[in-house]
């Protein structure tokens, strides 16, 4: 099987991922849950992660690395701690519903900073017009996951900044392929899952909480800490962070942030975009094929058969060895900006594993779907 649905999970890991994890399974106990040599290995492994992550990250202070479960888990703990039931929000129009379901859930008031597709410029235009005195939280997706369409965040956190509003970075898609700086940015929260670009497990997540940034608790229990306390601890990663901790991923996850770092988020999108514009280039040649591509993308790839459904076109793929994703990738919004939210995209969507030979066979197996 070829394997093109990495905005989804990487399947293909590092070595030292798999290893790491299923070492983990029977040595590591939970960290603060004891004095004894397994506890102690645990808190100490997951405290290296936290300090792999905040170098990668720009965090000074590792211990505002806090574990989730997954990015969803981080956003809605972002979410809930800057946006009161009411609140007023600012979205780019390409967010996923892990922002716009907790949205909806709080009955916030969302304002759309609409923009072309593939159009940096418009799109930072448009937060200068709806970011305004009263907003409680402007909340921007680095990547599409969609289209793999890449937003100007830096430029947009310097806008927040400047107009004192906080920040929320959807990570999803550009954790591991593109530069991310926490305290630069003077952002509040960047969420990101482990199990994408980060090549961890499944199960892990990062939420990176900025300096002095009001945090309120999604979740409420143990954490090994201040256990006298009805309360959460006011500190992190405590606060955060109750319950057991998943060593196992997390261990995983720490070799996944060492192999991003040893390879460098610079080589791995260069290596990205390169498949994806091999893939572009082949599909735009086949006539009845819609791609959606232009400047400033990752290794996120739509497109669509004139004729054919779009889960239909995913399921034949399938039968041919090509694994991608077709619908609504969990995104109505990006494709209702996109103009594509009737029909949905076939995704396809590329990892540091992925060859030229694969994007070729992609376009070849397509070819085939068309009649040519």
């Amino acid at each position: 099987m070829i394997y093109l649905d990495c905005a989804a999970t990487t399947l293909q890991k590092p070595p030292a991922v798999v290893r790491a994890a299923a070492w983990a399974v029977g040595r590591l106990a939970t960290p603060g849950r004891g004095g004894h040599p397994a506890a102690a290995q645990a808190a100490a492994l997951a405290f290296r992660c936290r300090e792999e992550a905040a170098a990668l990250f720009g965090v000074a202070d590792p211990e505002r690395v806090i574990f989730t479960a997954n990015a969803t888990h981080a956003l809605n703990i972002a979410i809930r701690s800057l946006v009161p039931p009411g609140g007023r929000v600012v979205l780019s129009g390409w967010e996923h519903n892990a922002v716009t379901r907790p949205l909806a859930a709080l009955d916030a008031k969302v304002r759309i900073a609409a923009t072309p597709l593939f159009r940096p410029q418009a799109a930072l235009d448009a937060f200068r017009a709806a970011v305004e005195p009263g907003v409680d939280a402007v909340i921007c997706t680095h990547v599409s996951n969609v289209f793999g369409y890449t937003l100007p965040v830096a430029d947009i956190a310097a806008l927040c900044r400047q107009r004192g509003v906080p920040l929320i970075v959807d990570a999803a898609q550009s954790a591991g392929c593109l530069p991310l700086d926490l305290d630069g940015w003077g952002a509040a929260f960047i969420a990101m899952p482990g199990h994408k670009g980060l090549y961890g497990p499944q199960g892990t997540g990062l939420l990176l909480c900025g300096r002095q940034v009001r945090t309120a608790p999604l979740l409420y229990g143990g954490t090994g800490s201040a256990s006298a306390s009805p309360e959460m601890p006011p500190f992190l990663p405590d606060r955060l962070e109750a319950g057991t901790h998943n060593m196992p991923g997390i261990a995983g996850l720490l070799q996944g942030l060492r192999f991003v770092r040893c390879m460098g988020t610079g080589r791995i999108l260069a290596h990205e975009r390169r498949l994806t514009a091999q893939a572009a280039g082949g599909l735009k040649r086949l006539s009845r094929v819609r791609v959606f591509s232009g400047p400033a993308q990752t290794g996120v790839l739509s497109f669509q058969i004139a004729g054919v459904d779009c889960e239909e076109a995913a399921a034949r793929l399938g039968q041919m060895g090509i694994a991608v994703r077709a619908g609504l990738h969990c995104a109505p919004m990006a494709h209702e900006s996109g103009g594509t939210f009737e029909e949905g995209t076939v995704r396809a969507s590329f990892s540091a594993f992925n060859t030229q030979g694969e994007a070729a066979r992609l376009v070849r197996c397509v070819a085939r779907l068309t009649g040519r």
